[in-house]
């Protein structure tokens, strides 16, 4: 797999943009997260409107879907003609369904692509597109899913927004890489992971890579230099604080 972190920040982040990861498998080119500032970021990336096979949406706050009617008007509008897959908690078709119409009146009959949605269940193993996908609840202020995938002998997990919950150690055991919320370095910030919270489920997990995302802006830029110094130290574990167009191959 090769990982590409199209935006690392938060909601209110003028500096990283909003966290989205496009995602290359030897099968397929998906897309985690489609917020406010994660179209346009995209648009740079695709070569071409059939390239993208699947968006998945972790939870629906508008920083990690609200941008999904503009990618999906820029495909109609470049000819797209392949099958886009949809994947997200239980409710993906209506709520998107609504937001596209609200967002460009009338287009949604217009689409000259045939658009699938799925909803993936935790405890439920899903196959699609080459990848094995499992999910998780987080503990967030909105029903949240992390999002485990599966190819060959690589594996990432993307958190979306939250704290581990129940079943999240057992699910990221082993995993090759971790992309992670970790909104501050130590204070609990309800429905919000810490970095160290984080670092912790890293190491318990025997990860290979933990990279940590969706830190709040001023956080971020104020104890970047001790967040990286506890990054390092992590035993066995390579963590790192990414950068927006920052590829990782795994």
């Amino acid at each position: 797999m090769e990982v590409v972190f199209l935006g690392v920040g938060e909601a209110c982040d003028e500096k990283t943009g909003n966290t989205s990861l496009l995602v290359h498998t030897s099968n397929a080119c998906i897309l985690l997260d489609c917020g406010f500032s994660v179209a346009h970021a995209l648009f740079s990336e695709l070569q071409s409107p059939n390239e993208l096979d699947a968006v998945w949406i972790s939870h629906f706050h508008g920083d990690h879907f609200f941008s999904l009617p503009l990618l999906l008007l820029r495909l109609w509008e470049t000819k797209r003609d392949k099958t886009l897959r949809i994947m997200g908690p239980p409710g993906v078709e209506e709520v998107i369904t609504r937001t596209v119409r609200l967002a460009y009146p009338g287009f949604w009959d217009k689409f000259s692509f045939p658009i699938q949605f799925h909803h993936l269940e935790p405890g439920i193993l899903h196959h699609q597109l080459g990848c094995s996908w499992q999910t998780v609840w987080t503990e967030h202020s909105r029903p949240n899913l992390g999002l485990r995938l599966d190819e060959d002998h690589s594996s990432l997990y993307y958190s979306g927004d939250g704290r581990p919950g129940t079943g999240t150690r057992d699910l990221v055991q082993g995993c090759s890489m971790l992309v992670h919320e970790g909104f501050k370095v130590d204070e609990i910030v309800h429905g919000h992971g810490t970095v160290q919270e984080v670092m912790n489920l890293a190491v318990q997990a025997r990860a290979g890579r933990l990279a940590v995302v969706h830190m709040q802006r001023d956080e971020r830029k104020e104890k970047a230099g001790r967040i990286r110094s506890m990054l390092d130290g992590m035993d066995g574990v390579q963590g790192f604080l990414p950068q927006p167009g920052e590829r990782i191959r795994i």
